[in-house]
């Protein structure tokens, strides 16, 4: 599995990431309905095939989960992501200590504020992005991010320094994303250009393109601007064909 670095964040991560939020909202998903023990399973299989890394959120319930694979594997060798809704700075630091116990570690790698959906959350935000900054200056966290769910707020992540991960949905397709991709596409090519580290979710369209599985990871993987891609796999099957794939456009031209 091709390794890359996340923009100017320094962080290496596999080409391919393993999702724990298909359907998830509310503590819950697609991945962590499997049961525990099967969830950690395919955290650890995932890993196995080279997926090193991981993407939980505190919305998907999927943090106890990350802590049995981590310990399985080996703290060192995964980078998980997770992601806060919290829109306080109080919120945010109980959040950040929240996770590291929930995760059973000693810094988180990503930390996200969750599905911005206002335009101006620079200005709404601006105390909550200080306490991530001041958690991340204590070692807590190595990186600090947003995901949009508007694109209003998705065209200002690409214009603040302080964003240096961005999770991006991106399609072929365009479905559930935050607008067309001919509009998408400068947005991304502007945060690559400015050093942020770009990985892309809803590269299968919500299942929508599974149908076409193929196109959809070769399309989002010869975009220049993205990093890595996450997909919410639920199963060896699909672990093994999206990494196969991964592998394989991976080594040949877009």
């Amino acid at each position: 599995m091709q390794r890359v670095t996340l923009g100017n964040t320094g962080i290496e991560v596999s080409r391919l990431c393993i999702g724990t939020g298909t359907n998830g909202w509310g503590g819950r998903s697609n991945q962590t309905r499997l049961g525990f023990d099967r969830c950690v399973h395919l955290l650890r299989y995932a890993y196995d095939r080279g997926i090193t890394f991981w993407d939980s959120a505190d919305e998907y319930g999927s943090h106890a989960h990350v802590k049995e694979a981590l310990r399985q594997v080996g703290r060192e060798h995964v980078v998980v992501t997770t992601k806060t809704t919290s829109r306080t700075p109080r919120g945010v630091e109980e959040d950040v200590h929240r996770f590291l116990r929930e995760q059973g570690t000693d810094y988180l790698d990503v930390v996200l504020l969750h599905c911005l959906t206002e335009p101006d959350w620079p200005r709404r935000y601006a105390a909550s992005m200080d306490a991530l900054s001041r958690l991340q200056g204590q070692g807590l966290v190595r990186a600090v991010g947003v995901s949009c769910h508007n694109f209003g707020a998705f065209q200002n992540a690409a214009r603040q320094p302080w964003v240096e991960v961005v999770l991006a949905r991106i399609n072929y397709a365009g479905v559930s994303m935050d607008a067309p991709p001919d509009e998408v596409l400068p947005v991304l090519q502007e945060m690559h250009d400015a050093g942020k580290g770009i990985y892309g979710m809803k590269v299968v369209g919500a299942g929508k393109l599974t149908g076409d599985r193929r196109r959809a990871i070769r399309y989002v993987l010869g975009l220049p601007s993205v990093d890595a891609i996450v997909i919410g796999m639920q199963s060896e099957a699909e672990v093994d064909e999206d990494a196969d794939l991964v592998e394989e456009f991976s080594l040949v031209p877009a």
